[in-house]
């Protein structure tokens, strides 16, 4: 074999290496552009046009629909709904977090208490909106629990604005604290245990421990928690659509579009409410990358 043959043939092996990576993205980005990216463009496009859903024509209306969005109060003060699942929100990260380190310690039942806060976030979203619509309903399971303990109340929790939402609020708490829970733990057990054990050393108690070593280990996945639990607050339908169908105030955002799309057929304004709703996460998500710097802690 020459030398050149001997070259060529090094070239061929390199460019096969830095192409294999590639070959292996090639399926994932095809389903990535084609149920993510695409979906997004079409949606972009109709949000210009007044289709209804099912005419095979459409017509280009420009920014119709962003105006009517804008200037109908109405289509925006649902986000006011948010309010109550931001509270929540606030609530599901301080308990998540508040148990995330009381189990990364050695405590008895800590694998049992584990598994009992995550399988809530297991459960069919569908299930647990039928089950708390009965744990909820006027004598139900709630209503049973207080009586035990001699409160009798008339109260419809599901009946009026205020009380369905925190009632609602409470079960997204329920149902998504799990997942907060996982996060931290897994971010608390990543710290390295030397530095648990020099804190000790030095006289430091499990508050000081939290204080210096846990909060700033954790502070990038804390963040995240936050970027999430705002953005879901925008976007909340599954337990609100299931349980009250937006009646009662409840309505969301998102079950308002969904309704605009499927109930109303105004395809075109349900998907401007829907790039608008993607806007506003992306700019929320932006400020508070901002105010809040995803800087590395170094503990050691």
């Amino acid at each position: 074999m020459d030398r050149g043959t001997a070259v060529r043939g090094d070239a061929v092996t390199r460019l096969w290496r830095g192409a294999t990576p590639w070959l292996f993205l090639i399926a994932p980005l095809a389903l990535l552009l084609t149920f993510t990216y695409a979906p997004i463009a079409n949606m972009v496009a109709y949000s210009f046009t007044d289709w209804d859903g099912v005419s095979p024509e459409l017509h280009y209306t420009g920014a119709e629909n962003y105006a009517e969005l804008l200037t109908r109060p109405e289509l925006f003060g649902v986000f006011f709904v948010s309010g109550y699942y931001l509270a929540a929100s606030v609530l599901q990260i301080v308990a998540a977090l508040y148990f995330a380190t009381i189990l990364s310690f050695d405590i008895r039942f800590r694998n049992f208490f584990k598994g009992v806060l995550f399988f809530p976030y297991l459960i069919n979203g569908v299930a647990i909106g039928f089950v708390f619509l009965y744990f909820f309903q006027d004598g139900g399971t709630l209503d049973s629990v207080l009586s035990l303990v001699g409160v009798h109340t008339d109260h419809a929790w599901l009946g009026t604005p205020t009380s369905a939402n925190i009632s609602l609020a409470g079960v997204s708490v329920w149902r998504y604290m799990g997942l907060n829970f996982v996060l931290f733990l897994g971010a608390i057990q990543s710290i390295p245990g030397e530095l648990y054990e020099a804190a000790e050393l030095d006289g430091a108690n499990r508050w000081h421990q939290f204080r210096y070593i846990i909060a700033p280990g954790i502070r990038p996945v804390l963040s995240l928690s936050v970027i999430l639990s705002i953005s879901g607050s925008l976007s909340v339908f599954e337990i609100p659509y299931i349980m009250t169908g937006g009646a009662t105030g409840t309505e969301t955002f998102v079950i308002q579009t969904v309704k605009l799309a499927f109930q109303f057929n105004k395809t075109g304004l349900a998907s401007a409410a829907a790039v608008v709703l993607l806007l506003i996460v992306l700019a929320v998500t932006w400020v508070q990358r901002r105010l809040v710097p995803d800087d590395r802690v170094d503990l050691v």
